[in-house]
């Protein structure tokens, strides 16, 4: 017999935060993937899917398109999936015409290995060895399941998981109406009062032990998934973006639908450099998973000088686009009225006055002050040609016949063809120096005192190298250091803004010493 499995995605996930503001909760990355995949693969390859749609549905149900095309899933809507009259029974109650035969309910939060037991009896999944204050538990006699406890239950047997394998599906849709129509306001009417109703009335529920089980519907319990579960392709999280990676393909999600048409549209003009588009739709699109290294894991001052040679041969070549006055223009907005947003928007926000501060024991001028000794005129007059506008270490693959380039850019300044190569040189010379690696190990600095800031940075010595052989190769293509130099303190100050603490106040501080620097040389 196929297993049948409910899946409710349509509630808004409110405990975790600001992260549902921009999509579902099931869509939140945990390790390489969204909770809902890890759900989803650990069913066999025949199971039909009952999946409800509400907050941010939409997102749900292109992303399952999308990545899991062969799979069997029926989409139900819900119309009410929060405020009053919503619940959990409200949404499972939709989906009861479609499951009219023994089934298994799996909570959208929850994640564990793969299922072994089918619907043939009634089972209840729990778990061993968490505290319980924020989840329902059960004791078993003889292995059956006495009662679903709320949460706070003191040493209980096991934590209630969210998962249920209904045998008796018939009781459990009358009860299920029944407790709904009694307490149809009642936002936190759950699984666990049917459960213990029928329990009551005498059927038997039986206990199912898993070995391994992620919950990923809190702020705290999530950040204890992505710990857990492996993620070899380590970014920085971002709440209106995320990137997930299968065996054969890879997704990636904006929350702004245009984002994502840019990126189709510019992985055209860079085809043979960028992996094959597969697929898109709305805020997702699709593209073959490259087979190779990360080049943050491998890049050495041998390879390094190889990559350069690559980028300048295959990238970097010239196209027009608009007129040379346009291009000025938007290079200068780019430049200097998007730092000028940023910082602004920075000391606002961390109520931070501009002013001179003494930094690892130099005499930094205000940012004001700095930004009158730029001469944006000669940072803007640049040459268009191809670019990739995030040009980093963890956005390239090292293959066995080349490279290949990942997230490029959606535009610069909103040109799609033609952008300035110094962007991305110095988006790399940023890269050779603050990179994923040093924030995710908090291998930075920043400590500020009363009368003095101290800001520092670990780094391997083979980017220390690496930067090194850059500066030769800006130097050597007769390009301008002192630009690069320029532009890549700019992009620390531009950062900034979007980073939690302390990194923010590291990028700030170290783009201002760093700008101070360039601009003596």
């Amino acid at each position: 017999m196929n297993h049948k499995v409910l899946i409710t995605a349509s509630g808004r996930g409110a405990r975790l935060g600001e992260i549902t503001d921009y999509t579902n909760k099931t869509l939140v990355k945990v390790g390489k993937k969204p909770a809902i995949s890890y759900i989803v693969e650990s069913y066999p390859k025949e199971t039909e899917f009952i999946v409800t749609l509400g907050h941010y549905g939409d997102h749900v149900r292109d992303y399952l398109d999308i990545a899991h095309p062969k799979s069997n899933i029926k989409f139900v809507k819900v119309d009410k999936y929060e405020g009053p009259g919503s619940s959990l029974l409200y949404s499972m109650l939709k989906t009861k015409d479609y499951l009219q035969s023994p089934f298994i309910y799996h909570a959208s939060d929850t994640i564990v290995d793969s299922i072994t037991a089918n619907p043939n009896k009634n089972w209840v999944f729990g778990y061993k060895g968490e505290p319980t204050s924020h989840y329902a538990s059960f004791n078993t006699l003889n292995n059956k399941v006495v009662k679903i406890h709320e949460m706070g239950e003191i040493d209980p047997e096991y934590i209630y998981v969210g998962l249920l394998a209904l045998k008796d599906f018939k009781a459990f849709w009358h009860e299920l109406n029944q407790y709904y129509l009694s307490e149809k306001h009642h936002e936190r009417s759950n699984d666990t009062h049917v459960v213990n109703k029928l329990i009551d009335l005498g059927i038997d529920f039986h206990a199912k032990e898993c070995k391994k089980w992620h919950d990923t519907g809190n702020v705290e319990s999530l950040a204890k998934a992505r710990q857990e579960i492996d993620d070899s392709f380590h970014i920085l999280d971002k709440l209106e973006e995320s990137i997930f990676l299968h065996d054969k393909h890879v997704v990636k999600f904006f929350h702004d639908k245009k984002m994502v048409e840019d990126r189709v549209k510019r992985g055209k003009i860079l085809k043979g450099l960028v992996p094959k588009i597969l697929k898109s739709k709305n805020n997702f699109y699709q593209y073959e998973h490259v087979k190779g290294d990360l080049y943050s894991d491998v890049a050495n001052p041998k390879n390094f000088v190889k990559f350069l040679v690559w980028a300048n041969d295959n990238l970097w070549k010239p196209v027009k686009e608009v007129e040379q006055k346009e291009f000025k223009k938007i290079c200068y907005d780019f430049y200097y009225t998007k730092t000028i947003e940023r910082v602004e928007k920075f000391q606002k926000t961390r109520s931070i006055k501009d002013k001179s501060d003494i930094i690892n024991d130099e005499k930094v001028p205000s940012l004001k002050e700095m930004f009158k000794m730029i001469d944006f005129d000669w940072i803007s007059n640049a040459e268009q040609s191809h670019f990739h506008g995030d040009f980093i270490l963890d956005n390239i693959i090292k293959t066995k016949s080349g490279f290949c380039l990942l997230d490029w850019r959606q535009n610069f300044g909103g040109l799609s063809k033609a952008g300035d190569m110094y962007y991305d040189l110095s988006k790399l010379n940023h890269n050779l120096t603050v990179n994923h690696g040093i924030v995710n190990d908090n291998l930075f600095t920043i400590e500020i005192g009363k009368n003095e800031i101290k800001c520092d940075i670990l780094r391997k010595n083979n980017l220390v190298i690496c930067q090194d052989i850059l500066s030769r190769f800006i130097i050597g293509q007769g390009y301008d250091i002192k630009k690069v130099k320029i532009l890549t303190a700019l992009i620390w100050l531009n950062m900034s803004p979007l980073h939690h603490h302390p990194l923010d106040q590291f990028l700030y501080y170290f783009g201002k010493l760093n700008l101070y620097k360039a601009l003596q040389k």
